[in-house]
């Protein structure tokens, strides 16, 4: 095994999950493309689509694990929120997904590709940050609509096989009207909860190429750690800007796809 393929994966893990964790996505649509790409680019090697996935769960798994803990520890997460959604979409996503096996593939990923692209135009929308200094604990939010929309998003990112992070964000701040930094911190939480059964889906099933994920790990852990507490300090504004990007980059890259 190349020292110099080892030690991109690691840098690629230590930035992926370092925007993961201080945005709130979960990281698959950062690292993804990052792992397929990068290391062809720079000469160092070449994932196939099988081992970008297994390395992949398992890192989601481990950066919203961390980045929840440490948007925790600033009082970012409502358990509530993180449950009622997160449950929600756990259980929906298993129907999404036995419904995909008899639902073409490009007329999937239009639909993840519509959603995104409303989420992207929510995100650009100017917004008044309200109730920012309040407690997580304390955010209160409409239980009937939040488990709505989990439905949706659980049972439609199951049948693409995508958390919908970036759905899910949106959707917290401009209807269920959650202060950013809660619905970061809490979209980490809901994330964590539906990736526990792919990760555990992965392991037992040998689908995890162990060398590489632990390489991608060593900078995961701290990079997670970093990007949830450098999270805070970033204005609440120029998160959301930073969010509108990627999600944005996110519509049009599946919108793509499913052209082709």
């Amino acid at each position: 095994m190349d020292w110099s393929f080892l030690i991109t994966l690691l840098l690629i893990g230590l930035i992926g999950s370092f925007i993961s964790a201080m945005t709130g996505l979960g990281g698959a649509i950062i690292i993804v493309p990052a792992l397929l790409y990068i290391p062809p680019l720079v000469g160092v090697g070449n994932l196939d689509m099988k081992q970008v996935s297994g390395i992949t769960i398992i890192m989601v798994f481990i950066t919203s694990l961390i980045g929840t803990l440490t948007h925790g520890q600033h009082k970012a997460v409502n358990r509530p929120l993180v449950f009622t959604m997160g449950i929600t979409g756990f259980l929906t996503s298993f129907a999404g997904a036995y419904i995909s096996k008899f639902t073409k593939a490009h007329f999937l990923l239009a639909i993840f590709a519509v959603m995104a692209c409303i989420a992207a135009v929510m995100m650009w929308i100017p917004r008044r940050e309200q109730g920012e200094n309040i407690p997580a604990e304390q955010v209160q939010f409409n239980h009937v609509i939040a488990i709505i929309i989990a439905l949706i998003v659980g049972f439609v990112g199951g049948m693409v096989g995508a958390p919908g992070a970036y759905i899910f964000i949106p959707s917290m701040i401009y209807i269920l009207g959650i202060p950013t930094r809660v619905a970061l911190g809490s979209t980490m939480g809901i994330v964590f909860v539906s990736s526990i059964a792919g990760a555990l889906g992965k392991l037992i099933t040998f689908q995890v190429p162990y060398i590489l994920t632990a390489a991608v790990l060593v900078g995961t852990i701290p990079g997670a750690r970093m990007g949830g507490l450098f999270s805070h300090r970033v204005p609440v504004k120029l998160l959301r800007r930073f969010l509108a990007v990627i999600i944005s980059y996110a519509a049009i890259r599946m919108i793509y796809d499913a052209l082709k």
